[in-house]
């Protein structure tokens, strides 16, 4: 079944049923019959359907951020961030989709050659719960500009956002098949997987998860595309400006309550300038407003559900026990349902949870390094390789030190973050493949050469 459940006030606003075998079974002809006009038609009309979309969004931005509130805790003035995001990532590819995709011509033994990027097929999304539009429209947009339908396998926790990003599709007049919500459960995913209509898979959520999707897509000889967790180092040298460190550093961990893939796991800070941060820092999470997210002015909300605030508590005290310093926090509220105070950790040991596994929620982790090269070696010290962000004044240490960390990003100067321009994703145990920009386009085509001998 699929929930919805508001985690700060624990209202069930609406349920919905399994879709049984006969209904997915119609949906993904209609996806099939949808691809073979959709994949014909011109770039003008994809062009016209998203910015539509995105219009449609922006229109919207207050009534579908209330429900990304609603349904996960995300505070409301993030929640409309989000949307608005989504427009843009829309608008991004409705204009530049098209040189992407544009033949190619390559020299060769042939008189003439060229490669055609020609869409796949149906492409099935199986998608989380924490960016419940962000997530989808960063995959959607291009897939959809490139001549693909697709079918999505949302979070079972956010069924009203999933309904709304099918409906804006058809208010913006999104031929009918062409993006459909599917309401499956997870023993049905094989039946979608496994399907021939369906030509690839893409999956973000964790490395559980994530393996199993694998699995079922080699089985089946289908591509897929995994974005998984992280455990992403925030790397702060003697001479960063420590100003634009510490606004950086509370969003990118306590943004979203911390349940981001990107946000900054684990904070490194040279020993010269330690003492100055973590006290400022410490004072900045102490003050974090705290709350219900329906209120514009709060920072952190719920957590996504009692289980999650649970597991996260396990490996906060797990930590503590095992020698770590709890500065802040470590605690859930005694008086708000799934908020989990604002937490600083200091001193980890390398063994534990906090430095070991991915950590979903409002927790900092903070260490100290005494030379650039251990800061190296301690971000380096995790099996995932999503992103990671570098603070200095000196852009050879800047570089040396990108082009050091087993990352898939990497940011200078700035929180990580995802944008359409650029290729999004990681390695390891983060996944492959890549989203957004010319690269993430790419991920569900067919790149079909063409050679010509006379």
């Amino acid at each position: 079944m699929y929930l919805s459940y508001n985690p700060f006030t624990q209202i069930v606003e609406k349920s919905f049923s399994i879709t049984d075998s006969d209904e997915l079974s119609s949906k993904m002809l209609l996806s099939f019959k949808a691809f073979n006009d959709w994949k014909s038609s011109c770039f003008q009309l994809r062009e016209q359907l998203l910015n539509k979309v995105a219009d449609l969004l922006e229109e919207r931005m207050f009534d579908y951020g209330k429900l990304i509130t609603f349904e996960m805790g995300k505070p409301i003035s993030q929640a409309t961030a989000e949307v608005e995001k989504c427009a843009g990532v829309c608008r991004y590819f409705a204009t530049h989709a098209v040189n992407f995709l544009e033949s190619k011509t390559i020299e060769s033994s042939a008189t003439a050659s060229q490669i055609n990027f020609e869409p796949l097929g149906t492409i099935f999304g199986v998608m989380p719960w924490n960016f419940p539009f962000w997530q989808i429209f960063r995959f959607l947009a291009p897939t959809i500009m490139a001549g693909n339908s697709v079918l999505l396998k949302h979070a079972s926790n956010v069924p009203l956002c999933a309904e709304a990003i099918e409906q804006v599709f058809l208010d913006a007049g999104a031929p009918i098949g062409v993006f459909q919500n599917l309401f499956v459960s997870y023993s049905q995913v094989e039946t979608v997987i496994a399907s021939p209509i369906v030509k690839a898979v893409t999956f973000t959520g964790s490395n559980v998860a994530g393996s199993i999707i694998a699995e079922l897509a080699g089985k089946y000889t289908k591509k897929s595309l995994l974005e998984l967790g992280g455990s992403d180092s925030f790397i702060i040298f003697e001479d960063a400006d420590l100003n634009a460190v510490l606004e950086n550093a509370i969003m990118s961990r306590f943004l979203n309550a911390g349940q981001s893939c990107i946000a900054a796991k684990r904070i490194l800070v040279h020993q010269d300038i330690a003492g100055e941060f973590i006290s400022n820092f410490q004072s900045l999470v102490e003050n974090l407003s705290i709350g219900n997210p329906m209120d514009k002015n709060t920072y952190v909300g719920p957590m996504v559900n009692q289980k999650a605030l649970n597991e996260l508590h396990k490996q906060v005290q797990k930590t503590i026990q095992m020698g770590a310093t709890c500065l802040t926090g470590g605690y859930p509220s005694y008086d708000m349902t799934s908020v989990y105070m604002p937490t600083l950790l200091v001193n980890i040991p390398y063994n534990s949870p906090i430095w070991q596994e991915e950590v979903f929620g409002p927790v900092a982790a903070v260490e100290i390094f005494e030379t650039n090269e251990q800061a190296i070696e301690m971000a380096n010290d995790t099996n995932f390789g999503l992103g990671a962000s570098i603070w200095t004044e000196d852009m050879d240490i800047a570089n040396w030190a990108s082009k050091s960390l087993n990352v898939g990003m990497v940011s200078v100067n700035s929180m990580l973050k995802s944008e359409p321009a650029l290729p999004f994703g990681g390695i390891n145990e983060s996944g492959y493949g890549r989203e957004l920009g010319g690269n993430g386009i790419l991920e569900f085509v067919n790149a079909k050469t063409v050679s010509y001998f006379s």
